[in-house]
């Protein structure tokens, strides 16, 4: 049964990448034809060819390498002059992406090619694809804290401590002197509900801890709902050493990498955990930090591919916050489909790691780097410049921004993407990140 659902995880995140990827396509398509670009292409993978059906002057299909996807549209570069044959490495490449770009020039459509587009239009093509998937993380995240919503503490009581023990301690029975807790004096049993404390309404558990907390010595009303019935219980808080608790229930950490530990109100009572739905502005506000995390791993990329390799070396062990392959995706997938945990608990996470993927997609298309959309973006923008500049010294406009000198560096770009690739999976097959223990 585990490795069903071992297996169940990773077909999740394949048909979950799968259509991520799939929509990054349709990001780009949707406005090309819109714009009326011929597209010649729609693929989702790399490689030899799986399936595929053309639908008007557009051929769909799957191809045999899931690690990506493309659209062919007609002239992304402006076609290029006869010319006689190359000499050297890099005008040889140059001269085949001229070749292949004028291949994508159907007689009759000259008219229809990208590089003709206006700037904006040009950037919106190419913007397309991030975007979709910011939109797509967006959705999965509201719908897993607006829709499921975030494990915390609700306002049931799930277990009262009889007696006050010290900070850190590890004793799990109360000695003789121990003095019993506010909780259980006031007469507070496991299955109540908050309702109110000091006349104020609780929500969850975490509204209820800050009341409590900041008033030790205080004697506080405390409204329970116990049998369908409300009960004004009276509770005196005690002053004592606890570590701080986000709304989760997670210890907070301070600066020295320590949990926070201070004197505050309390009374020995704990809460059961369950999802609380949030605000639809929450899904929005997961997907913008998710981004800003993203975006922090990027700048700092080169680095951590580092410590991935001296991991991998070494066998040390890996960031759990680092750079995963595909591989290494869906080999958490099935960890977590096959762990001793509710299903909704599993389905969470799975949805979780589904749209911080998205952002991943979206973050790292924008780099400003052929043959990434973000350096496609840059030259219709240094395109636009040139223009610019042009009409404001009333000079004839230039010629379009040809692109294809570039392959050189391009090359370069996708080689270390390939490397990147390589080492990556090497690294997930042989020295997995452990997030699940094991």
């Amino acid at each position: 049964m585990e490795a069903l659902l071992y297996l169940g995880g990773i077909v999740f995140m394949l048909i979950g990448l799968g259509l991520s990827i799939g929509l990054h396509e349709v990001g780009h398509l949707l406005p090309a034809k819109l714009f009326g670009v011929r597209v010649g292409q729609y693929m989702i993978g790399f490689g030899p060819r799986i399936w595929s059906k053309r639908i008007g002057e557009t051929e769909y299909g799957f191809k045999l390498l899931p690690l990506g996807g493309f659209i062919s549209m007609s002239g992304m570069y402006p076609a290029s002059k006869t010319a006689g044959p190359a000499k050297g490495v890099f005008r040889a490449l140059v001269q085949d992406a001229r070749t292949a770009n004028d291949e994508t020039i159907a007689e009759g459509a000259e008219d229809r090619v990208f590089y003709r587009l206006p700037v904006w239009k040009r950037v919106i093509v190419m913007l397309g694809g991030p975007l979709m998937n910011l939109v797509l993380a967006i959705v999965i995240f509201t719908v897993l804290v607006s829709g499921i919503g975030v494990q915390q503490g609700t306002t049931t009581i799930a277990s009262v401590s009889e007696c006050v023990l010290p900070a850190g301690s590890t004793a799990t029975e109360c000695a003789p002197d121990d003095p019993a807790t506010p909780a259980a004096e006031a007469g507070i049993k496991p299955g109540d509900v908050l309702v109110s404390i000091d006349g104020a309404p609780v929500s969850t558990f975490a509204e209820a801890t800050a009341i409590v907390q900041a008033s030790p010595g205080e004697t506080l009303d405390v409204v329970v709902r116990r049998d369908g019935a409300e009960q004004t219980l009276r509770i005196t808080p005690v002053t004592a050493e606890r570590t701080i608790t986000d709304a989760s229930g997670q210890p907070v950490i301070g600066d020295d990498g320590q949990p926070v530990v201070k004197e505050v109100g309390y009374v020995g009572m704990g809460a059961q955990m369950g999802y609380v739905q949030q605000p639809l502005s929450a899904g929005p506000e997961m997907a913008g930090d998710t981004v800003a995390r993203v975006g922090s791993m990027i700048l700092t990329l080169p680095v951590r591919l580092w410590d991935v390799g001296v991991s991998l070396v070494t066998g040390g062990e890996r960031d759990p916050n680092g750079p995963l392959s595909v591989v290494g995706v869906g080999r958490l997938a099935g960890e977590v489909a096959a762990t001793d945990a509710p299903v909704l608990n599993r389905f969470a996470v799975l949805l979780g790691l589904l749209g911080s993927l998205n952002v991943a997609l979206f973050v790292f298309n924008l780099i400003p780097l052929l043959p990434l959309d973000g350096g496609h973006i840059v030259v219709a923008l240094w395109d636009g410049i040139r223009r610019a500049w042009a009409r404001l010294f009333r000079r004839p406009p230039p010629a379009p921004v040809d692109a294809t000198r570039l392959v050189p560096l391009t090359v370069v770009v996708a080689t270390l993407l390939i490397a990147m690739g390589a080492l990556l999976l090497v690294a997930d097959l042989f020295n997995p990140i452990k997030i699940l223990g094991g």
